[in-house]
């Protein structure tokens, strides 16, 4: 889909060429791009954007000014995507914690169709770091559109299934949505809301927004008035000092509170942005630091339990001790791997290794049907061993076979030392599902409970959607460790990367809590809880009844092995929304937990929390409804000759509803794991000339079965010319009726 969304966006920028915009120079077509711009160029969105679908050449034109250019003859397959020209842009960023909510809000125009015809129009929204589509609102003159979360059982209301391309992922990371027939000259007013994760680096949160618009959303003519809005919030709950370090827009300061900073930019602008909206801060602290917020739930929240959120974050010391490692590479190489993830894999295992400190220890297990050992023991992490290891990935690294997860897991599990100077750690790397997963828990879970002072942590690392990324999820929340996903096979090297040094850098393990006797429940995600790492901050979420303790005491071990202990003050909090800053991170965990017990209840809570906060789950789906918006009748209030004001009575709204595309991950693929096929391989459509030869061999094939050649050339002969005839016309309505089916199935196989 990517692939044919760049070259359909290609075709649209060349289609456009064709709009003929006045004799002003000043508003004539851009120049012809060099060699150079074009190689730095890319079609895939990076900042919210508008496309016309065009699927017939001959109506692109300028709405304003036609040019009666010659007719073109055929049509776009795929259709052409030509980027709509923007007239205003508003972005308004809201950061609570590590997780910050953006709402952008832009007017585009369909510049580039006829007034008398009308075009579908693709909404396309590259979001930040580990973003999820919340909502999208468009606003028409005789229509609006909006979409909306329901449960599985709502899908019987909706009037028809979307297309593949209608509200699916272009990308991890890119949300399209497309809105039918809009006239050409019209104004499209879109409104777009989506949540994303602050990045953390050595004490500063970042915060990184899509917001580069290319030269051809820049509306022809000097004259035209370009608003550009950004409106940043930050709220880091109370009592914290909040430090501005860096912006890439040029924002003016208009509130510092304690813990809080509002900016506010607005500009009338000859370009649009042509850089990501990036602003980076700090909370000042050079150690281990954290705070308790509380707060009751909506009026409307299904749980009336109060919500609690913790949050630990590592502080900026750059010279803290971190914990010596015992890893076990643990690294699918099946037939699915071939191609791409496995040399990606290859080289994001390498990058590892060299970052290995010299008194670690490791070893490297490869696996398909059967598992392959670097070593039959760990080994020191010196520069000969590391050289060795490179070297083995490079000769045994070879894809083919099928999966088999449990045996290298327990056999990594086996190798450890549990002495109390090392962490174990398995770095778990797959692309595919198996059918023992549940077990496999269950094993991990038998393991954890031995008694060792520090339990292996698993790392777990999902490769595309044919795994069952909530059960990688689950082996690293069971084992206090943590997981991380590609689902585009591109990312493969960066995500690896994040994991590992995440893995590498705890500074705080068995992390526990103190003081909670006096609650009458009590429920946190996630438990038990995950090691503090100097990469990123750590937050907890939960619900509980009863009095809240003025302080929580939180424990853990240091590298050194010595006990810590940390104070974190209780505060009540009314201006940060817990219930939608938690939601995500719940609905995930709960769904790990739902797939392993197969609780129907925890279904149903999943799918009121994912409603409730416009959240995606696996039990919900997402909708779009298109409101009429009706015609306004004007109506005289009185027959006498008295002037009397006209009443306007607006019809009644009409809404149709639309069901798109499931938007989750789902729970795995197994039949395409025992198949073997690579991430990101999508099944096609066979060829009209292929569903035509398939229909007359299947037909031949049935006649063949009936009698073979040489029963028919002798009953042939011995027939007299009238029962020729006779045999002669039923053989060609036979014909005509093979004919016919074929061209049916031609139809049906082509959506008509």
């Amino acid at each position: 889909m990517e692939g044919e969304f760049v070259k359909s966006v290609e075709d649209g920028v060349h289609l456009a060429k064709r709009i003929y915009f006045g004799k002003d120079r000043a508003v004539a077509p851009p120049k012809p791009m060099t060699a150079m711009e074009k190689a730095s160029l890319s079609y895939l969105p990076e900042s919210p954007m508008l496309y016309a679908v065009i699927g017939d050449p001959a109506i692109v034109d300028n709405p304003d000014i036609p040019s009666y250019q010659p007719h073109v003859h055929g049509r776009c397959d795929p259709p052409a995507l030509i980027p709509l020209q923007m007239n205003g842009i508003s972005l308004e960023a809201d950061c609570y914690l590590d997780t910050a909510f953006i709402t952008v809000t832009g007017s585009w125009r369909v510049h580039c169709v006829m007034g008398s015809r009308s075009c579908d129009c693709r909404i396309a929204v590259p979001m930040g770091e580990q973003g999820s589509i919340l909502g999208v609102e468009v606003e028409l003159p005789r229509k609006s559109y909006s979409t909306k979360i329901v449960t599985l059982d709502d899908e019987s209301e909706t009037e028809k299934v979307a297309k593949i391309e209608d509200g699916c992922f272009l990308k991890p990371h890119i949300f399209t949505l497309s809105i039918p027939q809009v006239d050409g000259g019209t104004n499209i007013s879109v409104t777009i809301r989506w949540s994303q994760k602050l990045l953390y680096c050595n004490g500063q949160l970042t915060l990184d927004v899509p917001f580069s618009f290319p030269d051809f959303v820049t509306p022809a003519g000097k004259k035209i008035s370009k608003k550009e809005k950004i409106q940043l919030n930050v709220n880091s709950g109370p009592g914290i000092e909040v430090i501005c370090k860096s912006t890439s827009h040029p924002l003016k300061e208009r509130q510092r509170q304690a813990g809080k900073l509002g900016f506010y930019y607005e500009s009338d602008v000859l370009n649009w942005s042509r850089a990501n909206f990036v602003f980076s801060y700090a909370v000042s602290s050079s150690h281990t630091y954290g705070n308790v917020l509380l707060q009751s739930p909506p009026p409307l929240d299904s749980d009336q339990r109060e919500i609690f959120c913790c949050s630990l974050f590592p502080g900026d010391q750059q010279c803290r001790k971190v914990f010596r490692k015992e890893v076990v590479f643990v690294v699918d190489i099946s037939g699915s791997m071939k191609g791409k993830p496995i040399e990606d894999t290859k080289q994001a295992l390498c990058a590892a290794l060299s970052k290995l400190d010299s008194q670690d220890l490791f070893n490297i297990i490869a696996f398909n049907s059967e598992k392959y050992l670097f070593s039959p023991s760990l080994e020191l992490a010196t520069k000969k061993s590391i050289e060795n290891a490179t070297q083995w990935i490079g000769t045994n690294f070879i894809a083919g076979g099928g999966t088999n997860i449990l045996n290298p897991l327990t056999q990594a599990m086996e190798m450890f030392s549990y002495t109390q100077q090392h962490i174990p750690i398995i770095f778990l790397v797959t692309d595919g599902a198996v059918e023992d997963e549940r077990h496999i828990c269950n094993v991990l879970k038998s393991h954890l409970m031995q008694k060792q002072m520090i339990c292996p942590r698993l790392y777990t690392f999902g490769i595309g959607l044919f795994c069952n990324h909530y059960f990688l999820r689950m082996l690293a929340v069971m084992s206090r460790g943590h997981y991380n996903a590609a689902y585009d096979v591109d990312s493969i090297e960066v995500r690896v990367e994040q994991l590992f040094s995440r893995a590498s850098s705890v500074i705080l393990a068995n992390i526990a809590f103190e003081n909670l006797d006096g609650l009458e429940e009590f429920e946190v995600f996630p438990t038990p809880v995950p090691d503090l790492s100097s990469k990123g901050p750590l937050v907890l979420s939960g619900r509980y009844r009863g009095v809240f303790p003025d302080t929580l005491k939180a424990k853990g071990v240091l590298a050194d092995l010595s006990n810590f202990s940390l104070d974190l003050k209780a505060i009540q909090t009314k201006d940060i929304p817990l219930d939608k800053v938690l939601a995500r991170q719940q609905i995930e965990l709960l769904t790990a937990q739902t797939w392993l017990t197969e609780n129907k209840d925890l279904e149903q809570k999943i799918a009121q929390t994912s409603i409730q906060n416009s959240v995606i789950s696996e039990y919900t789906r997402m909708i779009l409804i298109e409101t009429d918006k009706g015609k306004v009748i004007t109506e005289s209030t009185s027959k006498r000759k008295v002037s009397t004001a006209p009443k306007k009575i607006e019809e009644a709204k009409l809404q149709k509803k639309t069901l798109l595309q499931n938007l989750g991950a789902g729970f795995g693929n197994y039949s395409a794991t025992i198949e073997n096929i690579s991430p990101g391989i999508t099944e096609t459509k066979p060829e009209t000339a292929e569903i035509l030869a398939k229909a007359a061999s299947n037909c031949c094939g049935k006649m063949c079965d009936i009698c073979c050649c040489m029963c028919c050339i002798r009953t042939c002969s011995k027939m007299n010319d009238q029962c020729a005839i006779v045999l002669t016309q039923f053989l060609g309505s036979l014909a005509c009726l093979g004919c016919f089916a074929c061209c049916e199935l031609c139809c049906s196989g082509n959506d008509g």
